[in-house]
C-alpha cells in the first residue's frame, strides 16, 4: 500500500494510539511470520452523502465534493487507491443497505426493504407489503464466509438489522450486540467515533499478535442525526465561510471528527507493519437527508429514503495491495463488497447479485461484467412525501417507477446526473427495454410488490405515517 499522508488531531491521536504504540514493536518483529491472506478494514459511515466529503467523486469535478466539509484523511486515502464515481448503496435506508452489503443480496431479494415491519395503511392508493427485519439464520455473510478462511472478524458499532439478532450470530467474533441508532457519545467522543476507532485498533493488535488475518468493520454512528461534534471541531467551521449547499458548522465538525479518526487507524497499520497487506475500504450506507428545499446532496436530486440519486449514490474508496490509483466510472453497488471481500480472502461464495470488483481495481476492466442491472426496491410509504418506488440502473440509463401513480420515468445519468429530464417519451425503445428488465428481475427474485387498494377513496385524507430510520 502506498504511503499515506495523515492529517491527525494530536490530542485525539495520542489517546487512540496508546494501545497500538504499546504493542507495535513486538508485532512488527513478527511480520515475517504473518499470514499471506490480506487483512480487510472497512469503514462504514452512516448517512454520508455522495458529496459529504472533500474528495471529488468525479475526477476534476468540484461539484462532486462538499463545498464546506473538510476530510483530509479521506483525501489521502483516495490518493493511494481507487474512487468509484458511480457507487450505490443497496438501498436508500439503513437496514436494507446493511443487510444487502453483508450478504451480497439485494434488499428486494432478502425482503428486508425498510426498517421495522413497515406500516399497513388502507387509506392510500396502493397497499404495501409487510417486509421482514431479520436475516435468515443460515445465510452466508461476510463474517461466515471469511471465517471459513481462518479470519478473525469484528463488526463494531451500529448493527440495526432487527432488534433481536446481532452480528455474533452471523460470523463476527467481536460485536456490540443489537445496536440501533443509539450510542454512548460524549463531548470529546461524539457518536463514539474515537472509542470505536480505539477498539478497532485493539482488535487489529490482537489479530496480528495471534498471527491471524482479520476483517474489521467499523460501522460508525456518524454522520447520522442528531448532530454531535467536539466543541473545537465546531469552532473550526464556525470561523469559515459557509458553502452554498453545506453550511452547518456542527455537521461539518462531526464530519471532520469522523475523518480525524482515520489517522490513528491507518497509522496503526503502518506501525504494526501490515499496511502492505491490508485493504482499506470506505463507504456509506446511503445518502444524506435532502429534498428540493434542502438540497444537501446537490448536484444529486433527493435524499435518504428516496430512490433518486441523492438517496442511493454514495462515496466508495478502496485502497490496498495491487489496487490502482485513480477513478472508475463503472456502476457498482454495496452488495459487490461481499464478493470482493470473499475474493480477497480466497473464499468461494454463490452470490449472483454481487460482483467481484477486483478486475476494476487492477486495470482489468474488460473482465468485469455485471450479470444483472442494479436494482433498488422500496415498496412502502415513508416519511413526508415518499411513496413506493423501484429503480433499475443499466449502463447510463435509470428507470424509476412510482407504484402509486403507476408511472415510469427514464433518465440518462451520464448526461443528467441531477435527474432533471424525464426521457420516457423521447426514448420509447429504451423505456420498453428497461421496463422489461425491471419486471423480469422483480419476478425472478419474487420481490414483494404494492397492489392496488380497491377501497381507496381520493376524497379521504391519508393517515399520518412514518418509519423510523
Amino acid at each position: 500500500m502506498n504511503t499515506r499522508t495523515l492529517i491527525p488531531s494530536l490530542s485525539v491521536v495520542a489517546i487512540a494510539m496508546a494501545g497500538a504504540t504499546a504493542h507495535a514493536e513486538q508485532a512488527h518483529s513478527d511480520t515475517s511470520a504473518a499470514p499471506r491472506s490480506p487483512n480487510i478494514v472497512f469503514i462504514y459511515a452512516d448517512d454520508m452523502s455522495w458529496t459529504g466529503s472533500s474528495v471529488a467523486m468525479i475526477q476534476g469535478d468540484p461539484s462532486s465534493r462538499s463545498d464546506f466539509y473538510q476530510t483530509p484523511n479521506l483525501e489521502a486515502l483516495a490518493a493511494t487507491g481507487m474512487v468509484f464515481s458511480n457507487a450505490y448503496s443497496p438501498g436508500a435506508l439503513c437496514t436494507p443497505s446493511r443487510a444487502g452489503l453483508l450478504t451480497g443480496q439485494t434488499p428486494a431479494q432478502l425482503r428486508i426493504t425498510t426498517p421495522g415491519r413497515g406500516k399497513v395503511d388502507d387509506s392510500r392508493k396502493v397497499l404495501t407489503p409487510q417486509p421482514t427485519t431479520q436475516l435468515p439464520p443460515s445465510i452466508t455473510t461476510i463474517g461466515t464466509a471469511l471465517k471459513t478462511q481462518g479470519y478473525a472478524t469484528a463488526l463494531l458499532g451500529k448493527w440495526h438489522i432487527g432488534r433481536e439478532d446481532h452480528a455474533g450470530r452471523f460470523g463476527f467474533d467481536q460485536h456490540d450486540e443489537a445496536t440501533q441508532n443509539d450510542n454512548q457519545g460524549t463531548p470529546q467522543d461524539p457518536k463514539e467515533i474515537f472509542s470505536l476507532t480505539q477498539r478497532g485498533i485493539e482488535f487489529i493488535e490482537q489479530s496480528v499478535n495471534a498471527n491471524q488475518p482479520f476483517y474489521l468493520q467499523i460501522s460508525h454512528y456518524a454522520v447520522h442525526s442528531p448532530t454531535q461534534s467536539r466543541p473545537e471541531s465546531r469552532d473550526k467551521f464556525n470561523a469559515l465561510a459557509a458553502g452554498q449547499y453545506h453550511s452547518d458548522p456542527d455537521y461539518a465538525g462531526m464530519t471532520w471528527d469522523l475523518d480525524t479518526s482515520l489517522a490513528p487507524l491507518l497509522q496503526a497499520l503502518d506501525d504494526l507493519g501490515i499496511s502492505d497487506n491490508t485493504y482499506v475500504v470506505f463507504s456509506s450506507d446511503h445518502g444524506a437527508p435532502g429534498n428540493r428545499r434542502n438540497p444537501y446532496n446537490a448536484p444529486l436530486f433527493g435524499g435518504k429514503g428516496s430512490l433518486y440519486e441523492g438517496g442511493i449514490r454514495v462515496p466508495l474508496i478502496i485502497s490496498g495491495p495491487g489496487v490502482n490509483i485513480g477513478y472508475s466510472d463503472k456502476n457498482v453497488s454495496g452488495t459487490d463488497l461481499f464478493a470482493t471481500f470473499a475474493s480477497w480472502a480466497g473464499a468461494k461464495v454463490d452470490a449472483p447479485e454481487s460482483e467481484d470488483l477486483t478486475p476494476l481495481l487492477t486495470d482489468n476492466d474488460d473482465k468485469f461484467q455485471r450479470r444483472h442491472a442494479l436494482l433498488f426496491h422500496y415498496p412502502h410509504y415513508g416519511r413526508g412525501s415518499q411513496t413506493p418506488q423501484t429503480a433499475l440502473i443499466a449502463d447510463q440509463w435509470k428507470l424509476l417507477r412510482d407504484w402509486e401513480q403507476g408511472s415510469d420515468q427514464l433518465f440518462n445519468l451520464k448526461e443528467d446526473i441531477g435527474e432533471t429530464q424525464d426521457l420516457a417519451d423521447k426514448e420509447p425503445k429504451t423505456l420498453a427495454k428497461m421496463i422489461a428488465l425491471m419486471d423480469a428481475r422483480l419476478t425472478n427474485i419474487e420481490a414483494q410488490l404494492p397492489i392496488p387498494n380497491s377501497d381507496y377513496d381520493p376524497n379521504v385524507a391519508p393517515r399520518r405515517r412514518g418509519n423510523r430510520r
